[in-house]
């Protein structure tokens, strides 16, 4: 009984995660510019990320891999937005202007 459930519960964190995996991989596509594709790659591809690690946690049926799981989590929320942050200083920091991150479109 106890198994199911857990099973569903990851079936329910792996579809999540596919979810959040793939607005990421949206929004890298098709946001106009590169402030916009580092927030989406950065939330909704950490978020993705770890919902499959929680599942995999849960699969695991281990209380130590579960807790290592969940820690890898909070670290990939936490870290992520850090270093999208640091990638914009670091192009604004090279001289450019937000205003020029606009990418071409391959129309």
């Amino acid at each position: 009984m106890i198994a199911d459930l857990v099973d569903w519960l990851s079936a329910a964190l792996l579809l999540g995660g596919a979810f959040f995996t793939l607005a990421a991989a949206i929004g890298l596509v098709r946001l106009p510019d590169l402030f916009t594709r580092m927030h989406a790659a950065s939330k909704a591809g950490a978020v993705g990320a770890g919902l499959f690690l929680i599942a995999a946690g849960l699969q695991g049926e281990n209380w130590g891999i579960f807790a290592r799981t969940v820690a890898g989590f909070f670290f990939l929320i936490l870290t992520s937005p850090v270093s999208a942050h640091l990638l914009a200083r670091a192009f604004v920091a090279t001289g450019n202007r937000p205003d020029t991150a606009r990418l071409r479109r391959r129309d």
